[in-house]
């Protein structure tokens, strides 16, 4: 019999609620303090995790939540991407199933 691995979860940062890490995407600032999406999920500086949901993004923007957690302004164009990149991913996670990271 297989043990069960456990499943990492993270918090959302924009809803509180706790997602399994795979399910998510990280947004990272660095030592610049530039605010960038981290698909690897190893890119250096401190990272805060995002759920796939296109409509919380959309949110997040006009409450300037990232530009709170990460104590920065950040540019309104990177809440677009981030919008464009979750809407993406959400789209390939139902056509794909979970397997496709």
């Amino acid at each position: 019999m297989a043990k069960q691995r456990k499943i990492p979860m993270r918090k959302d940062l924009l809803s509180g609620e706790m997602f399994p890490k795979k399910e998510m995407v990280r947004v990272v600032r660095n030592a610049d303090n530039t605010v960038s999406i981290d698909p690897t999920g190893k890119a250096a500086g401190r990272g805060a995790y995002v759920a796939l949901d296109p409509a919380a993004v959309k949110q997040a923007k006009r409450k300037q939540v990232i530009d709170k957690a990460f104590d920065i302004k950040v540019d309104p164009a990177f809440y677009d991407e981030l919008y464009a990149y979750v809407d993406h991913k959400k789209a390939r996670q139902e056509l794909f199933g979970e397997s496709n990271k």
